[in-house]
């Protein structure tokens, strides 16, 4: 997936990796009671995140990782839904005129019968509810003058 905001990368680096309590506020898709940090580091972090649907709750504890200050990728290290060792990716690099343009590599397998319905519609949309999520989020810093 590719998508573009009018925010620098720098800050979309700082959306990304920020773990304070504001996290949830930043990304409209995490629900706060099933948020937690175990451990940030200076390349590295460790957290649990999840959704709210409409019939459940699904979550996963994610392995974050960022040695390139332009790539970020975390990986499901355990889950309620989704296979131990998928991963999101988000490669940053600058738009002409300002901006960010961000790369998505999304690559998540189910690992029970509602996580490989999930990753299914996921994937059959070719990402959107991923992209849309993440676009809201940059809208929202955009509108507060990210």
């Amino acid at each position: 997936m590719d998508l573009e905001t009018s925010l620098a990368p720098e800050r979309v680096r700082a959306a990304l990796l920020d773990f304070s309590e504001r996290r949830p506020e930043i990304w409209p898709g995490i629900e706060p009671s099933l948020y937690e940090v175990y451990s940030v580091g200076e390349t590295e972090a460790e957290i649990r995140e999840g959704t709210k649907l409409a019939w459940t709750r699904v979550w996963a504890r994610e392995h974050y990782e960022w040695p390139d200050p332009n790539k970020i990728r975390w990986t499901v290290m355990e889950s309620n839904f989704s296979a131990t060792g998928s991963y999101v990716e988000a490669a940053l690099a600058p738009r002409n005129g300002g901006g960010t343009k961000v790369h998505v590599v999304w690559n998540r397998e189910g690992s029970t019968l509602l996580g490989k319905l999930v990753v299914r519609l996921i994937a059959a949309a070719k990402g959107k509810p991923v992209a849309d999520s993440m676009k809201k989020a940059f809208d929202k810093l955009e509108r507060q003058g990210g």
